[in-house]
């Protein structure tokens, strides 16, 4: 007979408690790519070109999922130009240099892919009304749609825009979205200035009100023009693919409160923006009002919203660009504040404008929200109105542990929708079973293969115990699978001779003890330790040092079997 030797291993963790998070919350950043505030910064005019164009969009989504966002709002439609290969408008500028010049590749393809691989969510950003400048506009040469459809075009203050009252602006928009959601694996749709111009008196628009009026006054017939559009858009959207999120970023404030004045800058009556209407007829799926406001022009308002959600998710957008001393110098404080209002009045997230200041760590911002208000991932919150079916369980889990990782494997999740396939929540625990209502124990959402690897430097901080769940389009999440436990600890193998450590290049010394603490084998550090006669079965610690400290700490269980 011949002995093979099973270690058992187990760590001890202390268990390390940060401040309370909801599981559930959007945490959403405007990527801008007008003019290249976010992105890119660089032309794709030559394959380098293109190279240092994606990693610089990697570079900032890298860093946007270390700090736990989990959207990004990607401006897809700039100025009547889009950043993606459209049989209906022309390639921005930005891209090459050139109007409607490839870049090369599909940028919205690949940040919709890169998104994904981090587990982020990506809603295409929709310019809606604006079409740019007289400049802008001459740039696109045929291209534009004020050459193609001048009727739905109307010129102010020396801006073009589309004419919301002429019903081929609704249908022109909806082919926009519609191309997007048909061609594109994108999580949302967000409209951004779907409302009239600032300062809209004396807006070009009576031949269109004297065709189409319908006898409303002018200010309900512009209104309705602008729900119209919304209504349209919605309709197409879940007629296409129903879990794409239709969303908008509305004025900040919709009108004023019973007690507060918008100061003549409100949605409702200034451009004609309904969006609690919107809400109330249930058109859209979640509102990013831009509440770039501090004190009492930012609570009482962001409350309103709330109370007139109709069950809809509000998120509201933080003026982190406020923060700049070039802007208005907020101090960090009055974000904190807001992020801490959002949360306590139950609201579904928080947004900011954007990428480049949180990028820029602007007053500590980004250092402030990775430490304290985002220390775990967050799922995105569900929408249980369009479904409330959770897809089936994942099953049949394996878990294998090596040098320092910890393999997952389980079959995939069915959806009652074959059309959708489940992406996947990991979660882990110095506890069994994993709690997955706690949102210190998220470990990584999004997850769109049925396998993950956890790795660890330290195991004082390993993690013991792990479940997955599987999460649908609409954010309805399974069942648990849970993988090991306590009876169940991970599995390393050992021949009986040699004892195999892994590589830990700066580790000086290994020390075994055992039970009562007593050592029984101390050697300078090497992978293959041999084993000594007198480490006979039992419990031992294995301790692997440096010059400093302790950077491995082992709980064995030492176990004969014999095998023919």
């Amino acid at each position: 007979m011949r002995h093979i030797f099973i270690i058992l291993i187990s760590f001890l963790i202390p268990f390390v408690g940060l401040r309370a998070q909801p599981k559930r919350e959007v945490r959403a950043v405007w990527l801008t790519t007008a003019y290249g505030l976010d992105w890119p910064s660089t032309r794709a005019v030559t394959p380098l070109g293109v190279k240092k164009q994606k990693a610089e969009l990697c570079r900032i989504l890298d860093e946007l999922q270390k700090a736990n966002f989990n959207t990004i709002l990607f401006q897809a439609r700039i100025r009547g130009d889009v950043i993606y290969p459209s049989a209906i408008e022309s390639y921005n500028e930005i891209l090459t240099g050139r109007s409607g010049k490839s870049p090369g590749y599909d940028p919205l393809a690949f940040a919709i892919d890169e998104c994904h691989k981090r587990g982020m969510e990506l809603h295409a950003w929709i310019v809606s009304i604006p079409l740019g400048t007289a400049k802008h506009v001459r740039s696109l040469g045929a291209g534009s749609v004020t050459r193609k459809q001048p009727s739905i075009c109307k010129q102010y203050q020396g801006e073009w825009f589309l004419d919301p009252g002429h019903p081929g602006t609704k249908e022109y928009l909806n082919r926009i979205v519609k191309e997007v959601v048909a061609n594109y694996d994108v999580d949302g749709v967000h409209l951004d200035y779907i409302r009239y111009p600032d300062h809209p008196a004396a807006f070009p628009d009576k031949d269109t009100y004297r065709k189409y009026g319908k006898g409303l006054s002018l200010a309900v017939w512009r209104r309705e023009n602008v729900t119209g559009i919304v209504r349209y858009i919605y309709q197409t959207v879940k007629s296409v693919k129903p879990w794409v999120k239709v969303s908008s970023s509305p004025i900040g404030k919709f009108r004023d409160t019973s007690r507060y004045s918008s100061r003549g800058w409100n949605g409702y009556h200034a451009v004609y923006q309904d969006a609690q209407g919107w809400l109330r007829e249930g058109i859209q799926d979640m509102l990013f009002p831009m509440m770039y406001f501090s004190g009492n022009q930012f609570y009482p308002f962001a409350l309103d919203w709330q109370e007139q959600c109709n069950g809809r998710q509000i998120v509201p957008g933080l003026g982190v660009y406020f923060l700049h001393p070039s802007e208005k110098n907020w101090p960090l404080d009055e974000i904190e504040r807001q992020i801490s209002f959002t949360r306590r009045e139950g609201l579904a997230g928080q947004a900011y404008y954007r990428a480049k200041f949180i990028m820029d760590n602007t007053k500590g911002i980004l250092d402030e929200l990775v430490c304290k208000y985002y220390p775990y991932p967050a799922l995105t919150p569900a929408m249980t109105w369009l479904d409330s079916i959770a897809p089936g369980a994942p099953s049949q889990p394996t878990l294998q542990e090596q040098y320092g990782e910890v393999s997952l494997n389980w079959s995939v999740s069915i959806d009652n929708d074959a059309r959708r396939t489940p992406a996947y929540t990991v979660y882990a625990s110095d506890t069994y079973p994993v709690d997955v209502n706690c949102a210190a124990n998220l470990i990584v959402t999004g997850l769109r293969e049925n396998h993950y690897t956890y790795s660890y430097v330290y195991p004082d901080k390993r993690k013991r115990f792990f479940a997955v769940t599987a999460i649908d389009r609409y954010g309805n999440e399974s069942e648990p699978l849970q993988f090991n436990s306590p009876g169940k600890p991970a599995v390393s193998h050992c021949d009986g001779k040699v004892l195999y450590l892994p590589p830990l290049p700066d580790a000086r010394f290994v020390t075994v003890t055992d039970i009562s603490g007593r050592c029984v084998l101390h050697v300078p550090y090497s992978q293959n330790v041999l084993l000594e006669e007198k480490l006979s079965q039992g419990t031992y610690r294995i301790l692997i040092t440096n010059d400093r400290e302790i950077i491995r700490d082992y709980i064995v269980l030492l176990q004969s079997i014999y095998a023919r």
